[in-house]
């Protein structure tokens, strides 16, 4: 999850350095998306793996 986040942080910089604002947006925007969700997710392991200690 977090290789395709940093994934879509490359497309946008590189969308970004071209001048393609649109798709740096989105790409932006989706990286943002996947690194949220990889935040909770490592969240919810790393209690349930202190409870399970």
């Amino acid at each position: 999850m977090l290789t395709w986040a940093i994934v879509a942080l490359v497309v946008a910089v590189i969308a970004g350095a071209l001048g393609f604002s649109g798709v740096a947006a989105a790409a932006g925007s989706v990286a943002k998306v996947l690194f949220g969700i990889f935040l909770v997710i490592a969240l919810v392991l790393f209690v349930l793996g202190a409870l399970a200690v």
